[in-house]
């Protein structure tokens, strides 16, 4: 028997700002975006079509609001992986991403933590 772990929610504001964020700042693709009435959609994005875990963005409701920019209660909690650091880096930074350091070197890799449009926390990652 094999597991995968195939969706990871991503709480969001409005469907639309995340879609256009993931395109703009992380050079994702949208994989699916369907109307389940209601003002509910599916929505899944990831970096490429053939990613084994894709994000389903998910419109905050009622009490989930307040989650909203703290998914990982204040830690890292997305680790995204680059096969070249530099050029990643500078295209997000262009897109008016924001860093909170210098990249550093790791025993594991090159890093350097951002923030997505809510204030969640990410590593963005070249590995060794």
């Amino acid at each position: 028997m094999t597991n995968r772990l195939a969706l990871v929610a991503f709480l969001a504001r409005d469907y639309d700002e995340a879609i256009d964020w993931f395109q703009t700042a992380l050079d994702w693709q949208l994989l699916e975006d369907t109307d389940l009435g209601g003002g509910k959609r599916w929505v899944r994005m990831a970096p490429d079509a053939d990613a084994m875990t894709q994000f389903l963005i998910a419109r905050a409701v009622d009490g989930q609001a307040g989650a909203i920019g703290n998914h990982a209660g204040g830690r890292v909690g997305y680790f995204l992986h680059t096969d070249d650091f530099d050029a990643s880096r500078a295209r997000m930074l262009a897109a008016g991403v924001r860093f909170e350091e210098e990249p550093r070197h790791e025993p594991y890799g090159t890093v350097a933590v951002f923030q997505d449009l809510y204030g969640n926390r990410w590593d963005l990652i070249e590995p060794k």
